[in-house]
């Protein structure tokens, strides 16, 4: 009764391609494996174009999420600097235009660059 073949495992494994269908032509039991097997297999060739696309609208969710991320992070970064320094606070004010001067910059009476010769 418990006389099954168990050797297309170790043939499907191990052997040719050749040893293994003249086994399947011979053996009834080894071809309803080989049946079952392509079922699973055409099964998965059906299904894999939704899984791969599952997967890039997950890689493209995450990548988004990093981009926002680091969006946060630079403004969150910028406003703490802009705030911070209280100096630079001081000197920018909405409209108002730096100068040289504000930059630094050795200028004379009129405004302008000094330049020595």
């Amino acid at each position: 009764m418990d006389n099954k073949c168990s050797k297309y495992e170790s043939l499907f494994v191990f052997s040719n391609e050749e040893t293994l269908k003249a086994h399947i032509n011979e053996c009834e039991e080894c071809a309803k494996e080989a049946q079952e097997q392509d079922k699973v297999s055409d099964l998965l060739s059906e299904v894999k174009m939704y899984y791969w696309a599952k997967r890039k609208k997950q890689r493209t969710k995450l990548r988004a999420m990093c981009a926002v991320l680091v969006f946060a992070l630079f403004t969150s970064l910028s406003f703490g600097l802009l705030l911070t320094n209280e100096d630079l606070t001081d000197t920018l004010k909405y409209g108002q235009t730096l100068s040289a001067e504000d930059y630094g910059f050795p200028v004379d009476s009129y405004g302008l660059l000094m330049v020595d010769e």
